[in-house]
């Protein structure tokens, strides 16, 4: 096996908000080595069992509209009742109409043809059917855990905690070795305000083409997908009801840009989601480290994962076919990716118990090296864009995270002014009282919400300076380490 002197770069995508059953559960026959949908037992959900799109039909929306995804909901769908013992997964059919939805839509998943760049990838390489989203709770939380190892107590989307304090692995990164963070529209990072100061390693989604191109990236590359439409283009975050297939082009882009790179000799890419988002998963979360000892007031203790979510692991040292299984009885989460930084770089540690016991990504490097691993593309790319469908995305009604960043951006917005940043910073940080979660002026369309977020991230990227590229790999660094 491989050790981790073979890699010098950790590229991370990380998606929205669906199930490994929802986007993984059809890859292949379910048995000992593959725990997928195809023939596993599937009782409960008012006798529903799951199903794909017919071939003459188009479930890229779905499940529309988008499933309850907050700490009570995901209760609800795992237990279906009181909250003990292993969890039935048997709630999500009756939750899901409870929000106004046809409850046999949330038992829906994507056949492989549907999702051509995910499938080749899970394929050619690693595909992992025992990661769980770190905690049984909404994206926030659960991007928190990959950034923080934590969510400091908070188990929903709120402003509550804003802006939230904690120390993540981009901090102990920082003057050690280089890292950036890549973003289509607004990064959900920047809502850690131990970022701040370094607004100019957030950069725009198209840096990390040119970047990968020049055999330039950083050792960490954490990409966040578009979250809004904009005039030309629909989100790519796979977030129902969004269409799916723009995600997936979206994995085909980064994987290209990897794949085609000076550096992908020594790269390891992984891509996730970051919550289930309400979608059906029929293996049961375990319990959990608790990442810190919870406050008085805390209504959860984060002592369970939660649902299962697809992880892709790539790299020319993995195996194709493979499908990876912590050796030990901690599955893998978020915080994983955590501890495959610090110890691919060398990173002291831990930021909390949950990533102290959280499993390393070593066992993806577990083949010779390949530099020819196929594919060497995928020709995949976003669909065509109907202008009707671009206007009606604009004008449908905000999601709860759309409103929330955009409410997050607009507090950030002096921040891209000069003579009043380093004071609104500390303003922002000393102040006790969190942004109105829906102020008189929110916006009530996601056309609107994206605009805001657009114009405030445009000025802070004005502002800020982008770190020093790390120097072009020279010949011997190029070279395929690890044989």
């Amino acid at each position: 096996m491989t050790d981790w002197s073979a890699i010098q770069h950790i590229v991370v995508l990380m998606l929205e908000n669906r199930s490994f059953d929802n986007v993984l559960g059809h890859l292949r026959p379910a048995g000992p080595t593959f725990d997928g949908l195809d023939g596993a037992d599937c009782a409960g959900n008012d006798g529903i069992a799951p199903w794909t799109t017919p071939p003459d039909a188009d479930g890229s929306t779905m499940p529309d509209p988008d499933p309850g995804e907050s700490f009570d909901d995901i209760n609800a769908q795992l237990f279906n009742g009181p909250v003990t013992g292993v969890p039935p997964m048997s709630g999500f059919v009756s939750n899901y109409r409870n929000k106004g939805g046809n409850g046999a839509d949330i038992m829906h998943g994507f056949t492989p043809a549907e999702l051509p760049a995910l499938t080749q990838l899970a394929n050619s390489f690693a595909v992992s059917d025992r990661w769980f989203a770190s905690a049984p709770c909404q994206t926030w939380p659960n991007r928190f855990f990959l950034h923080a190892g934590t969510a400091n107590g908070y188990e929903n989307n709120t402003l509550d905690g804003f802006p939230f304090p904690m120390q993540t692995i981009f901090n102990e990164l920082q003057g050690v070795v280089p890292w950036k963070i890549y973003f289509h529209d607004f990064p959900q990072a920047a809502l850690l305000s131990r970022l701040w100061p370094y607004f100019g390693n957030f950069r725009l989604i198209d840096e990390f083409i040119s970047d990968a191109a020049a055999g330039q990236l950083p050792a960490y590359a954490f990409i966040e997908p578009r979250y809004y439409p904009d005039a030309q283009n629909l989100p790519n975050d796979m977030h129902p009801p969004h269409h799916v297939p723009f995600a997936d082009a979206l994995v085909a882009r980064v994987y290209n840009a990897v794949r085609a790179s000076p550096n992908w000799g020594s790269t390891l890419m992984i891509v996730t989601f970051d919550e289930h988002g309400g979608c059906f998963d029929h293996v049961a979360p375990p319990a959990a480290t608790q990442p810190e000892p919870p406050r008085p007031t805390q209504r959860f203790t984060f002592d369970r994962f939660g649902v299962r979510v697809p992880a892709i692991i790539v790299s020319p040292y993995t195996a194709a076919g493979s499908v990876l299984r912590a050796a030990g009885p901690v599955p893998y989460d978020h915080t994983s990716i955590i501890k495959t930084i610090r110890n691919c770089f060398g990173i002291a540690g831990p930021l909390s118990a949950r990533e102290a016991a959280a499993p390393d990504l070593s066992a993806a490097l577990n083949a010779p090296v390949d530099p020819e691993r196929s594919p060497a593309s995928i020709a995949v790319s976003e669909p065509t864009i109907d202008p009707a469908a671009l206007q009606a995305a604009s004008g449908r009604d905000v999601t709860h995270l759309q409103s929330l960043l955009a409410l997050v951006a607009k507090h950030l917005a002096p921040l891209g002014e000069d003579a009043t940043a380093a004071q609104h910073m500390q303003d922002i940080i000393q102040s006790k009282t969190a942004p109105a979660s829906q102020p008189d002026d929110a916006p009530t369309t996601a056309g609107a919400a994206g605009d805001i977020v657009r114009d405030v991230m445009q000025k802070i990227l004005a502002r800020s300076a982008a770190p020093e590229p790390p120097p072009a790999p020279s010949p011997s660094s190029t070279l395929y380490r690890g044989h």
